[in-house]
């Protein structure tokens, strides 16, 4: 069964019955309680450096402008790896277990109020070590997690997926301008290509048009997903609201279920992106057997489960993961091993 929207948002009711609101600043502000066991998905990082050699300004730009601006003026060519937590605990001299934090892993200077110390960090082996994404888990990782998880379910072929819809252009809305804004160009740019140059009057004119109309009523802008989907109701949990899915999970087990997404961004491709759509933020199979989370402000994603799914989870060479308690924090600060 093709995913496809669903205005039946009442699936989702059990979810909300089992997550704390208001928020109690455990993970079962998104996560919903009454599992056996809950597994940690850890999303990949980075790390970079320049391939000739050279080493990275050893201060952050606002404390060193000067030579991150000669560091820049060079153009080194970088080489960028992806890399799991375990390795920037074995760079750092930490030690990751399933509750470890990021920043902690890294001896990050940082912390939650102020991200510029701690999403990027110089290793002590000359590797600049970058956070992994938020709220996403990348395509390859999701279809791991889902090829495993679609043997611990009896309906591995009916289920449901939740969007987030807050990612930038994904419903339409009421403004006074274009929902989002794709290629940026000023009058000085070389525009060779057709396409590219279509796009930058389309940008012109639509400014042109907001300027000559600044007393209009705020009218509809669609984004990528249809209309009536845009207009239509949400899955709403304490916090966040969803767009709703209905369709087969276990099709997710194929890194190229993108080309497949209701929600895949078609007008990118227009120019020249490859084919693109978020990670589904809530995923789970009619039986409710399991349930897969990414929060948006998470750099982890969680699946609660049986024991028999956080075992193979766990075992899986494809996945970083571990087992966490019912009840886990995973804030900045609940990482009490490096600490």
């Amino acid at each position: 069964m093709a995913m496809k929207w669903t205005a039946d948002v009442s699936a989702g009711d059990w979810l909300r019955a089992r997550i704390d609101d208001p928020w109690a600043g455990t993970m079962h502000d998104i996560v919903p309680r009454g599992f056996t066991t809950y597994t940690r998905i850890f999303h990949p990082a980075t790390r970079s450096k320049p391939a000739d050699g050279t080493a990275w300004p050893a201060l952050p730009y606002e404390k060193n402008s000067r030579a991150w601006e000669e560091f820049t003026a060079a153009q080194h060519d970088i080489d960028t790896v992806a890399i799991r937590w375990h390795d920037a605990a074995d760079a750092f001299g930490t030690r990751m277990h399933a509750d470890a934090q990021w920043g902690a892993l890294v001896r990050a200077a940082g912390d939650e109020w102020n991200p510029d110390g701690w999403q990027q960090v110089n290793g002590p082996d000359g590797w600049q070590y970058d956070a992994p994404g938020e709220g996403q888990l990348a395509a390859e990782t999701l279809a791991a997690v889902m090829d495993t998880a679609r043997a611990h379910t009896s309906t591995p072929h009916d289920g449901y997926i939740a969007v987030w819809e807050g990612w930038g252009g994904l419903v339409g809305g009421v403004g006074y301008g274009p929902a989002r804004s794709i290629l940026t160009f000023t009058e000085d740019d070389e525009v060779t290509d057709a396409t590219a140059k279509r796009h930058r009057d389309f940008l012109a004119a639509s400014a042109k048009d907001l300027l000559n109309n600044v007393f209009r009523r705020p009218s509809w802008q669609p984004g990528i997903l249809p209309d009536d989907v845009s207009k239509g109701p949400r899955l709403q949990l304490p916090n966040r609201g969803h767009v709703l899915f209905e369709g087969d999970p276990s099709a997710l087990a194929d890194p190229s279920w993108v080309l497949d997404a209701p929600w895949r961004d078609r007008e990118m491709e227009q120019y020249g992106a490859q084919p693109s759509a978020e990670s589904p933020s809530i995923i789970w199979p009619a039986d409710r057997a399991w349930v897969m989370l990414s929060e948006v402000d998470w750099d982890s994603t969680i699946v609660a489960g049986s024991v028999e799914l956080a075992r193979a989870l766990c075992a899986d060479p494809r996945i970083e993961a571990g087992i966490i308690r019912e009840g886990a924090m995973l804030t900045w600060s609940s990482d009490e091993v490096n600490r």
